[in-house]
């Protein structure tokens, strides 16, 4: 049986990697590693890379593992699942990985300008009826690149058909440059080893036949950011149906 969720939280309260502050705190306080992760979290100066919306982390471990010259941070709002990579990289005595507990909407208070190389979006809700709750809407996109390096990568790996075309509209509207994209990973070219991590979920979706969605682009500073404007047709599924205990 596996561990409850207090006994989770309990081991993440001393996990050296895994940070943990309410938004109170960072409100009235800053927060001590914006502008410094590498330096002071890390302990080096190598570029930061995030995964937002983690879940439990098997990506931000992976990446991490085949990537050591770059550290890695793991965002996720559920202490719950994220014990799970969390505690991964404890185990295998992995340097370059971290963890932070916060909603993704808060990420400017935890990040400077100019402090992260790239983001990686996982399989996030496509959020169909709601585009302001999109990790690739353009609220979204104007809070990144106010904490990326000039041309950062955003990568986006996605079982969702509309979360993928919406995204390729968005970045086709502001004129990004797209690095590689397929809307059928597993029998592409751009297929590699970093691409064929697979995520518990990601799992799912295979499972159940689907294909899964790439796509990976430059995020430039231009001043407007424009939302495209197209009728993209709904999955017939709920992307987010997690069924599978936390």
């Amino acid at each position: 049986m596996g561990k409850n969720k207090l006994s989770k939280f309990a081991d993440l309260a001393t996990y050296e990697h895994v940070v943990q502050v309410t938004y109170r705190h960072v409100q009235e306080n800053g927060f001590q590693y914006k502008g410094k992760w590498s330096e002071t979290f890390f302990g080096n100066t190598n570029p930061v890379i995030l995964e937002l919306g983690c879940g439990k982390g098997e990506y931000t471990v992976k990446l991490a593992k085949h990537y050591p010259e770059f550290n890695f941070i793991g965002l996720d709002i559920k202490g719950s699942r994220m014990w799970k990579g969390a505690t991964q990289a404890k185990d295998q005595g992995l340097k370059n990985v971290g963890f932070l507990r916060t909603n993704i909407e808060n990420i400017r208070m935890f990040f400077a300008e100019n402090e992260v190389a790239e983001i990686w979006l996982t399989f996030p809700d496509p959020q169909m009826k709601r585009t302001r709750k999109r990790l690739t809407a353009t609220n979204f996109i104007s809070n990144y690149r106010q904490i990326m390096v000039s041309n950062g990568i955003i990568h986006l790996k996605s079982d969702s058909n509309f979360m993928y075309r919406y995204t390729e509209a968005m970045v086709a509207e502001n004129q990004f440059e797209v690095i590689r994209q397929t809307d059928d990973l597993y029998h592409s070219e751009i297929l590699d080893e970093v691409l064929s991590i697979q995520t518990f979920y990601e799992k799912q979706w295979l499972d159940r036949g689907l294909t899964i969605k790439y796509l990976a682009f430059r995020l430039s500073h231009q001043e407007l950011l424009r939302e495209p404007q197209v009728e993209i047709e709904k999955d017939p599924y709920r992307s987010f149906g997690r069924s599978a205990k936390e």
